[in-house]
């Protein structure tokens, strides 16, 4: 009998604090679309929410403060690139789409792209020729 009662006071063992317990639905799990960032030659990956953009002009702007060593290139003739001053590298910002396709940043008005985006990538200029890049 004192056995039953040991056990019974075993389930549940460990003990887990509410913190850590996995919400069902939190608001920010329930609201966002968050999609990965990868920089060819990092060895990290970041995430963004794109609903907490408007336009992709700020979508480069939060490139450019996660990744210092980028900064936006500024003539018109490339106005969606990033240029890695230190090493003299270009990237072009690029997408995966719903369908599995790579495309550039800035080929569809900003609401399609938002809601079609699957994960984005700073691509090296050199690599991006096969996407419309000159």
């Amino acid at each position: 009998m004192v056995f039953g009662y040991c056990r019974a006071q075993i389930v549940g063992w460990p003990p887990v604090r509410s913190y850590r317990k996995k919400p069902t639905m939190t608001t920010a799990t329930k609201n966002g679309k968050y999609v990965k960032v990868a920089v060819d030659g990092a060895p990290f990956l970041r995430k963004v929410d794109l609903e907490t953009y408007s336009s992709y002009q700020q979508l480069l702007s939060a490139f450019e403060e996660m990744f210092a060593f980028l900064t936006i290139c500024n003539n018109v003739v490339s106005e969606r690139k990033m240029m890695d001053s230190g090493n003299g590298i270009e990237y072009v910002p690029t997408y995966e789409d719903r369908d599995g396709d790579w495309m550039l940043v800035g080929d569809v008005p900003w609401k399609m792209f938002a809601e079609s985006c699957k994960r984005l990538r700073l691509m090296k200029s050199c690599e991006a020729i096969g996407l419309g890049i000159s």
